[in-house]
């Protein structure tokens, strides 16, 4: 045991460095605020995302600070229905379009609540591309498409010999 009395690999919290942030940068009087350009080993907070913000004033109710997201998630609940009543290709299109509105929304709005998830480009990339799959294989399914592309077809009959 140290002379302090302290147990060995134990520290003082007094003389442990205060870490407010990932990056050292000097304050008003030139002092870093942290001594260590160790990360935290506890980490107290996260960024918020980009646009994270609530959509409405803090004094709305809790719906209308996130209309964004609860706007995607009911179209995707009508898509759901729409297909549950067996209009499997109009309920799947449904679903499409709520991510593509996702995608619009976090594109346009300045602040859009849950509906931010990482950063403003990781979510349009995410919505659109997911939402656009969505809808062009809904067009493309079966019986009837409504989306024909022709070297499927081709692909298909070099991959798949009867």
């Amino acid at each position: 045991m140290p002379a302090d009395g302290k147990p060995e690999g134990t520290r003082d919290k007094e003389t442990e460095p205060v870490v407010r942030d990932a990056v050292g940068t000097p304050d008003a009087v030139g002092r870093p605020p942290r001594t260590t350009r160790r990360f935290p080993r506890v980490t107290r907070d996260t960024a918020r995302p980009e646009g994270g913000g609530r959509a409405a004033p803090g004094d709305a109710p809790a719906p209308a600070r996130q209309w964004p997201i609860l706007v995607v998630l009911g179209v995707v609940g009508l898509g759901l229905l729409v297909t549950a009543l067996d209009a499997f290709r109009l309920g799947t299109i449904l679903i499409g379009v709520a991510l593509l509105g996702g995608a619009a929304m976090r594109w346009i709005l300045p602040d859009v609540g849950m509906l931010a998830v990482r950063s403003r480009f990781t979510d349009m990339v995410t919505y659109g591309v997911l939402g656009l799959a969505i809808v062009l294989l809904a067009m493309m399914a079966q019986p009837d498409p409504w989306l024909e592309i022709p070297f499927l077809d081709d692909t298909l009959h070099f991959t798949v010999r009867a």
